[in-house]
């Protein structure tokens, strides 16, 4: 959160220097905590995640890929980044590995993928397809703690290393912790390989069968 209020507070400083204002000016700025929360509703935060400028992400991007599924979700799903047919779309996993998402949830979960909630770490596309750096995933990482707070989800089912480090700050490799249940306050976290890993190494889809079979009996 340190990272977004640091980023909205250069900001305004911005906006100020517009309009005129010098930093050398002997008036003290006192920072109103009430303008660096984020919203408490679904929609608003919608809204201000589409108008996010806080890192360099958004100017490569087509769209804002917020997230989407049932607000009131036992089941969050969190990847790391969007992709080119999601930066096109705006919607997330949407591609092949959306397409073999829809099918891990639906066919071993028995439930349609409208009533999980799914969405990533940064809501906007690296350039070419790379990992998020560092900066830009904890500029970013606030939104998806504000929706995980707005969902309230029971079970939140990482896809890959980057979306289970940025939820644990754990850095343990996704190898080594897969299936593990990391038991949260207010929700469960288990780690599993992301789909596209999946489609570059189709023998480790056992593993992610074992893995939903858990979340399946944690519902």
């Amino acid at each position: 959160m340190k990272n977004l209020k640091n980023a909205l507070l250069l900001k305004h400083l911005y906006h100020l220097k517009d309009l005129g204002h010098r930093y050398t000016d002997l008036t003290i700025f006192k920072e109103d905590p009430s303008d660096l929360l984020l919203p408490n509703t679904m929609e608003e935060l919608r809204k201000q995640a589409l108008n996010c400028h806080l890192c360099e992400l958004s100017k490569s991007r087509t769209k804002v890929v917020f997230g989407e599924g049932n607000e009131n979700a036992d089941i969050l799903f969190v990847g790391e980044a969007p992709g080119a047919s999601e930066d096109s779309q705006g919607k997330p996993f949407v591609g092949k590995s959306g397409e073999l998402l829809t099918k891990m949830i639906e066919n071993v979960l028995n439930i349609p993928r409208s009533e999980v909630y799914i969405a990533n770490i940064v809501k906007c596309r690296p350039p070419e397809n790379r990992a998020p750096t560092a900066t830009e995933a904890h500029t970013c990482r606030p939104y998806i703690f504000k929706q995980i707070e707005l969902i309230k989800p029971k079970l939140i089912v990482t896809l890959g290393s980057t979306a289970y480090h940025y939820l644990t700050d754990d850095s343990t490799p996704i190898s080594q912790i897969r299936g593990v249940i990391n038991q949260q306050p207010d929700y469960i976290i288990i780690p599993t390989f992301h789909p596209s890993y999946l489609l570059r190494n189709p023998s480790a889809k056992k593993e992610v069968f074992e893995d939903l079979k858990k979340v399946k009996s944690l519902m």
